[in-house]
């Protein structure tokens, strides 16, 4: 193990406003305490920690994967949850799932090793640390949510000091 600063990132496709605004907007009625926190988006790589030897190699690695993958359509439609392994209730990507997945083998196929707690499933959460009645209630009230974008690129996010989630780096998705 190195002693080196680490940082820790994810990456993630962003869901584009006004609907990124109106899923973090809801997550926060819900009382998520992270709402604010956390931008609405599909993650491809979980929170890792990186130190800067590895954190340029993955940099490099996400743009040759971002060069071998085309943009592509997703469909966010209906409510799903994780329950009862984990308190979490979501919006469902209904298109778009096989590009997502494709997006995370290839990225955990770089310098960045990292081990999944759960099978990969792509999705957006909009109630997480919050109890049983918001999970309901978040459950119901975006059943039928539904709104369809197209995805150029995926970020690179870095966890501030703050707390806070920040995109830092865009890499376009420019494949043929």
């Amino acid at each position: 193990m190195t002693s080196a600063p680490s940082t820790t990132i994810g990456v993630s496709i962003p869901i584009p406003d006004p609907h990124g605004d109106y899923l973090q907007a809801r997550r926060a009625e819900f009382g998520d305490p992270s709402a604010w926190q956390i931008p609405a988006h599909i993650t491809l790589l979980p929170p890792t920690p990186v130190d800067e030897a590895v954190y340029a190699a993955f940099l490099a690695h996400c743009g040759s994967v971002a060069s071998a993958h085309t943009a592509f359509d997703v469909v966010l439609r209906g409510t799903g949850t994780f329950r009862p392994l984990s308190d979490v209730v979501f919006i469902q990507v209904a298109q778009g799932v096989s590009a997502c997945e494709a997006l995370e083998v290839d990225l955990r196929r770089g310098p960045v090793q990292r081990q999944l707690e759960f099978y990969y499933h792509p999705h957006v959460t909009v109630a997480h640390n919050v109890g049983e009645v918001a999970l309901d209630r978040a459950f119901a009230e975006l059943a039928d949510y539904s709104v369809a974008f197209r995805v150029p690129a995926f970020h690179l996010y870095e966890l501030g000091t703050d707390d806070v989630w920040r995109p830092v780096h865009e890499f376009e998705l420019s494949g043929g």
